[in-house]
Formats: C-alpha cells, sequence, structure tokens
C-alpha cells in the first residue's frame, strides 16, 4: 500500500488558508469614461441647508455643487 508523503495534507491545508485569508489585488478605480461626467450620489443635508438652496428654485442641484467645489478650492 502506497503512503502519500506526510508534507502533502499539510501543505494542500497550509495552501487552502493562504488562499482563504489573503487580501485579493485591490484594483485602482477606473477614471469616469467622460471627462467632467456627473456622479450620481446619495448625500444626507440639513433640512435648513437644503432649504437655502432650493428657495432660489431650479438649479439648487448646481449651486451646491458650485458651493462644494469653492469649499474644497477646486474653483
Amino acid at each position: 500500500m502506497a503512503r502519500r508523503p506526510i508534507g502533502d495534507s499539510r501543505s494542500q491545508a497550509e495552501a487552502a488558508f493562504k488562499s482563504a485569508t489573503t487580501k485579493p489585488a485591490e484594483q485602482p478605480a477606473a477614471p469616469p469614461s467622460v471627462p467632467g461626467a456627473k456622479e450620481m450620489v446619495s448625500l444626507r443635508i440639513d433640512r435648513d441647508v437644503l432649504d437655502f438652496f432650493q428657495g432660489d428654485g431650479p438649479g439648487w442641484q448646481e449651486r451646491i455643487n458650485a458651493a462644494l467645489r469653492k469649499a474644497s478650492g477646486k474653483t
């Protein structure tokens, strides 16, 4: 009766453990396919802040974007 080498099952177990516990390589985020494209996000804003931007009517999302751009120093 042929015996398997002693290290065989141990090396298989170690390889299985390593593959199960090793973090996969992180993929870099792909840049937007269209330069300057808008990204849809969900954002929680205080009601009074939202009322302020909506108070001037349509275009409130662009006004919030402009305010965030200015606050981030991107203008």
